[in-house]
């Protein structure tokens, strides 16, 4: 187990040192690139709105992914990693290595993610029928 969590704890601090390293690098070209003055025309703007839109979206993927890789840190600090926060199960070794920051089993991963979809459907729907009747009331 000692030997598991030394290998995982290697690949979570490599990780973390790519992101940090990716991140940097988009912001250091993202910094040579801005100059604060519109150029090219308005298509020109509005694709390189969209480019910047884009690289802060994945910027905050990035930093979600390093509070992840943190939080697994400190459950191999704390004794507690490997195992499912949910059934109490050990996590696999192959779910680790190819999600070192994994919290749940694939199990019960799924479970959420399925209940997940389920309430989103819901209030979709709840949604949907919230603003046909507000339609239908104004006509």
């Amino acid at each position: 187990m000692v030997e598991k969590q030394d290998e995982m704890k290697a690949l979570l601090l490599k990780a973390k040192e790519e992101i940090l390293a990716g991140i940097n690098k988009a912001l250091k070209s993202g910094s040579e690139t801005n100059t604060g003055e519109p150029t090219g025309d308005i298509y020109d703007q509005a694709s390189s709105e969209r480019d910047r839109e884009l690289g802060l979206l994945l910027n905050d993927r990035e930093r979600d992914k390093l509070r992840q890789i943190d939080e697994a840190l400190l459950r191999i600090a704390d004794g507690e990693y490997g195992i499912c926060e949910e059934c109490e199960e050990e996590i696999p070794l192959g779910r680790l290595k190819v999600m070192p920051f994994a919290r749940f089993c694939v199990r019960c991963q799924s479970d959420m993610e399925k209940l997940q979809a389920q309430t989103r459907r819901v209030e979709e729907e709840r949604s949907y029928r919230e603003v046909s009747f507000g339609e239908e009331e104004e006509g």
